[in-house]
């Protein structure tokens, strides 16, 4: 078995409620969050509700909590050995800075352990920087891109 903590913040030069808004567009037709362009999308069979089933690629999830402006938690159903919940927080700085945050936390076991440890780690980094990195692109004039890992590109390589 293995402990998971993975946590991803970004500072967003914003208020909390234009950052809230991108959040609550998560898993829709105008995700303003996830870089579908790079990545499979979300997809939940509710939406942002609690009780809704969904995921993106092989992570599957179903939606525990949901506060509208302050955060969204998915409790892992999928792949087989993953065992806890990740999460987007919006923390407020003050007036005009806002942190977003992502969380896993989980234990992993079996294959779980061996696709976490290999790829799934590698492969969500990679795609956590990408989604803030949309976030950031969409209040500035300047495209941050964040380059991906030798070993991201050689897994994306083999998964296309």
């Amino acid at each position: 078995m293995l402990q998971v903590l993975n946590i991803h913040k970004r500072i967003i030069d914003q208020p909390k409620t234009k950052v809230a808004e991108l959040l609550s567009t998560l898993s829709t037709a105008n995700d303003a969050l996830m870089p579908t362009d790079k990545w499979p999308a979300m997809k939940l069979d509710q939406g942002l509700n609690v009780g809704s089933k969904g995921g993106h690629g092989p992570i599957r999830y179903t939606v525990g909590k949901y506060v509208p402006g302050e955060l969204i938690k998915f409790n892992f159903n999928g792949p087989k050995g993953f065992d806890g919940w990740h999460q987007f927080e919006i923390v407020e700085l003050n007036d005009n800075r806002t942190e977003l945050v992502h969380t896993i936390d989980m234990n992993t076991s079996g294959t779980g352990t061996l696709s976490w440890t290999f790829a799934i780690r590698w492969l969500h980094d990679a795609l956590m920087e990408d989604a803030f990195d949309k976030v950031e692109n969409q209040f500035n004039n300047q495209r941050k891109v964040t380059e991906w890992s030798p070993w991201v590109k050689f897994l994306r390589t083999l998964l296309n």
